[in-house]
């Protein structure tokens, strides 16, 4: 199946996404049953009254398992912010992480609201529509500040945090208890490059070509980057001692050779690996690579593999996933 750069559909899809997964897990010693009548108030009220605790409604089976946890300090973020009446009219699901979560950051309703960037954190706990935990599926969803999150259906984690307790009712969506505040990427493509030792050859290759700006600032990018031993190995089959000799020397590839090179590594669209399919996708270069999920790996059109070793490396303006092998248009 081919992936399109279409991006109504890819907007088509994320909205289904944010309004509901697709059911696929098995959380009955979590997820009680709810009487729908119990679900009395909105979320921030409920969010209040889960400072003393899980509260009746959400179950003997959240209780039993989360007789201690308290909700405080996220109940005095949403004050400080402003943004209990945007929880309170819309309907959404609520990641809410529990004073135990905050306390392991240095935080209790005291200081909470000196967190620089509180407000977006906040946003990012929270997916439009009403989620139940059996709707929960393995994907990435946007969450209302426009980040992702990483849903594990298999081992009920958001970002990693566990959800301790699911299903707690509220008249407007449904909150998920989780044991960590998840933080949203902050650093562009770029920057998460730079802050990789890994990817020095790939950065030097990037302001080389001058794609700085455009890794940096366009949006819903993916990278397939390649890594400094991938780069080292190019060089070697090539026959070139540098990448300066690569772009420079008479008979190497040259700047516009570099740039195509590096083209052939972006995809228009934020692509994550459960979005990959058996097919070919085109690359910003204009050319086609195939892909392989069972690797997962890459396929170049000299047949070259490339491998996908590390996948998912978010960034505020896309994803990069890790390759062994630099390919070739």
């Amino acid at each position: 199946m081919k992936l399109k750069t279409n991006q109504l559909i890819w907007s088509a899809v994320l909205t289904i996404f944010a309004l509901g997964f697709t059911a696929c897990a098995d959380l009955e010693e979590v997820s009680p049953t709810l009487d729908a009548e119990v679900a009395l108030y909105d979320i921030p009220t409920t969010i209040d009254r889960m400072q003393h605790g899980i509260p009746s409604n959400a179950g003997a089976a959240n209780e039993r398992r989360n007789a201690g946890a308290t909700f405080s300090t996220f109940n005095a973020a949403l004050g400080s912010t402003g943004l209990a009446s945007v929880f309170s009219r819309n309907d959404l699901t609520a990641f809410a992480p529990t004073d135990a979560a905050f306390a392991e950051l240095g935080l209790n309703p005291g200081n909470v609201r000196d967190l620089p960037g509180l407000r977006d954190i906040l946003l990012y706990h929270v997916v439009a529509g009403t989620v139940l935990s059996t709707d929960l599926t393995n994907t990435f969803v946007p969450t209302v500040n426009g980040q992702f999150i990483g849903i594990s259906a298999d081992n009920l984690t958001i970002n990693g945090a566990n959800i301790v307790a699911a299903d707690i009712r509220a008249r407007n969506g449904v909150i998920h208890a989780i044991d960590a505040v998840l933080l949203p990427p902050s650093q562009n493509i770029v920057e998460v490059a730079l802050g990789n030792e890994n990817f020095s050859i790939l950065v030097e290759a990037v302001v080389a070509a001058g794609f700085v700006d455009l890794l940096a600032t366009t949006n819903n990018l993916t990278v397939f980057a390649p890594t400094n031993d991938a780069f080292v190995d190019l060089l070697g089959e090539l026959g070139f001692g540098s990448l300066e000799e690569l772009i420079d020397e008479e008979d190497g590839i040259g700047l516009a050779g570099l740039q195509g090179v590096l083209a052939y590594h972006v995809f228009d669209g934020r692509v994550f690996s459960t979005d990959l399919s058996n097919g070919t996708i085109t690359m910003f270069s204009g050319d086609e690579v195939t892909v392989d999920v069972s690797g997962p790996s890459l396929i170049d059109q000299n047949d070259r593999t490339s491998g996908i070793v590390a996948t998912d490396i978010q960034a505020t303006n896309g994803v990069i996933h890790v390759i062994d092998k630099v390919i070739l248009p």
